[in-house]
């Protein structure tokens, strides 16, 4: 069984991303978009991205639309934000549990495969 979950943490307020919204779309194999999210208090998406369904090896995209968040908590930024859509793509390969964080602020961000 495949599973799928993110955690969004705004490292620049050094708390949860709360109100991010992010979709989720496999590119291959039989492209789809899967999803359209908004995270809760804690920065996550309860109950995972994917359904049992959707859930095969392939290639996807999580599409993390960071800038109206940014623009909301941080609203010193200039009008073109150095970041606004970021997209994360990434490999299933297997069954197993996937988990895509986010660590953001209004100038940078990081991600790596957790636990």
């Amino acid at each position: 069984m495949i599973t799928l979950s993110t955690h969004v943490l705004d490292t620049a307020r050094g708390m949860p991303a709360e109100g991010l919204s992010l979709q989720i779309e496999r590119l291959t194999p039989m492209p789809d978009q899967l999803g359209l999210f908004t995270t809760n208090a804690d920065g996550r998406v309860p109950g995972g991205l994917l359904s049992p369904e959707q859930a095969v090896p392939g290639t996807y995209r999580i599409r993390f639309e960071a800038g109206d968040y940014l623009r909301k908590y941080h609203g010193d930024l200039p009008e073109f934000p150095f970041l606004d859509s970021i997209p994360i793509e990434f490999g299933i390969t297997a069954d197993g549990h996937y988990h895509v964080p986010l660590l953001l602020s209004p100038y940078g961000y990081s991600t790596y495969r957790g636990s």
